[in-house]
């Protein structure tokens, strides 16, 4: 009786390790579209890519960001923004630690996040000297 309760107890263990260490984890990724596409896309200070572009993130909540299109001759204006990712249910304190730790399967959480970028606004020639004007005569002339 003794051997087959020892026996019992290792199987269990070896079943309970089996389902922890073969358990699924929650891979979230962000996918990042810009109109138009081809712009640098930075996260919360670090350049991620170029839109459309995937990232693999940590967590929920707001992240900053700055979307700047390439082009030599600027015809959009720089993006600074920010954008808030929420969990889904899944995600929620209690139940996030059963579906990390005891779900057998991988999860993947695909959120997505959309900007379109503005185009610049050209400056008229009359502002630009007016303001250049301005700045040389504070530079200059002040008393400080």
């Amino acid at each position: 009786m003794m051997k087959r309760d020892m026996y019992s107890w290792v199987l269990a263990g070896i079943l309970f390790t089996a389902g922890v260490v073969g358990s699924g984890c929650v891979r979230r990724t962000v996918t990042i579209n810009t109109d138009p596409q081809g712009a640098r896309v930075w996260l919360n200070d670090r350049e991620v890519g170029t839109s459309p572009v995937s990232v693999d993130f940590t967590w929920y909540g707001d992240y900053d960001v700055v979307i700047r299109h390439p082009s030599e001759d600027p015809k959009y204006a720089t993006l600074k923004t920010n954008h808030r990712l929420d969990p889904p249910w899944y995600q929620q304190p209690g139940i996030d630690f059963v579906v990390e730790v005891f779900w057998p399967f991988m999860v993947h959480d695909q959120q997505e996040m959309y900007f379109a970028l503005a185009p610049m606004e050209a400056t008229r020639q009359d502002q630009l000297i007016e303001q250049a004007t301005q700045f040389r005569e504070r530079t200059l002339f002040s008393q400080e």
